[in-house]
């Protein structure tokens, strides 16, 4: 058996779980002259020296199976395996600890309050990491590892927020049996491919189906208006999913968009997008509504805003972050001007088509006024 000493999130025996894909032997351990605090940088566990100090953990007893996966799941978040001996209550005990190099800031890291808050994120990425074990490299498990995050965290929005079911069906998502999943593309996006059962509308169950999707994370569009001047801006990009299908004009006109991060809300999204694509401030915000924008394969999910924004003439010009490859030229045209782009097909992406409209429909009741 082979000993390692595990303090932060590892004391969560559900976490524990997951990545060990078994419980094992544990027992109390300390490191003396060490604390474990606040990453500066968000609310991890950083294992920081600490004179007279004494860092809570535990020692697990790991046969060569759970060794490999701890290994597998701490060198995929960046961690580096060190010898050390924490002290239990029979002395010394040389052990194995994986330690990252956040830098801790000045407060004490609380694994309750970790599991009443990012705990249920963090289990749920470790599911969907444990699922590559031995499927894929350390380095492009640490690659894909923001996109897995962001899943993971649409899926616990999805749990929380269910929405009515007044007319549809009450039927819920644990009735579908589920006889195979894997996912045989994983990047920046995912594909999933399942083969299962679900009930059918007269009581009986349908025969066994294969379906293919492009597993995404939940994005948010806000289109800025300026109410004084009746004016909309606009960015203008280039979209693979044009270009994939062929169209001879792949540049195309939208509102300003981009995913949710985790632990952020809709509205800080539509916010941070703004300045990043816009250099906007956006002030009040009018929510549209919530949608699938293709529900038959992606599993995107897509809030919209219309935000308020001062648009004068100077406000158009060229945005983005370098950092994700966006160039993105922003266009500030009177509202008049937006209608004409819906009549003449001109603008031809869902959440475009359903910010002008809505915004028309608001402006004619008089929301602005």
């Amino acid at each position: 058996m082979r000993k390692t000493f595990v303090f932060g999130t590892l004391l969560d025996a559900d976490l524990r779980r997951i990545v060990l894909g078994c419980d094992v032997a544990v027992s109390s351990a300390v490191l003396v002259d060490h604390r474990v605090a606040r990453d500066t940088t968000g609310a991890g566990p950083v294992l920081a020296p600490c004179d007279g100090g004494s860092a809570q953990g535990l020692v697990l007893d790991l046969d060569a199976e759970a060794a490999a996966r701890l290994a597998f799941y701490t060198a995929g978040h960046g961690l580096v395996a060190e010898r050390v001996k924490p002290r239990a209550s029979d002395g010394p005990v040389p052990s194995t600890l994986y330690r990252g190099d956040g830098v801790a800031g000045g407060a004490e890291w609380s694994v309750s309050e970790w599991q009443d808050g990012a705990g249920p994120l963090a289990r749920q990425v470790a599911e969907a990491v444990m699922a590559s074990f031995r499927r894929v490299s350390p380095e492009e498990l640490r690659f894909r590892l923001p996109m897995v995050r962001a899943r993971a965290d649409a899926a616990l929005r999805a749990a929380a927020r269910p929405v009515p079911a007044e007319l549809r069906t009450g039927r819920q998502r644990g009735e579908v049996e589920v006889l195979e999943h894997r996912q045989p593309y994983c990047h920046y996006f995912a594909v999933g491919v399942t083969r299962l059962r679900h009930p059918l509308y007269d009581g009986g169950t349908s025969g066994v189906v294969e379906r293919a999707g492009l597993h995404m994370t939940d994005a948010v569009t806000v289109l800025p208006y300026d109410p004084v001047r009746d004016r909309v801006m606009v960015v203008e990009q280039f979209r693979y999913g044009p270009w994939l299908r062929g169209d001879p004009r792949p540049w195309v006109l939208e509102p300003v968009a981009g995913r949710v991060d985790p632990g952020e809300d809709a509205e800080t999204t539509a916010r941070r997008e703004a300045l990043e694509e816009a250099g906007l401030e956006i002030g009040a915000l009018h929510r549209i509504g919530s949608y699938y924008p293709s529900p038959g394969g992606v599993s995107e999910y897509i809030e919209s805003f219309v935000g308020l924004a001062d648009l004068p003439d100077r406000s158009e010009g060229i945005g983005g972050l370098d950092a994700e490859n966006e160039d993105i030229r922003t266009h500030a045209i009177p509202f008049e001007r937006a209608l004409e782009l819906v009549r003449s097909g001109e603008a031809d992406t869902a959440p475009l088509l359903l910010s002008i409209l809505w915004l028309d429909a608001a402006r004619n009741r008089g929301a602005f006024a």
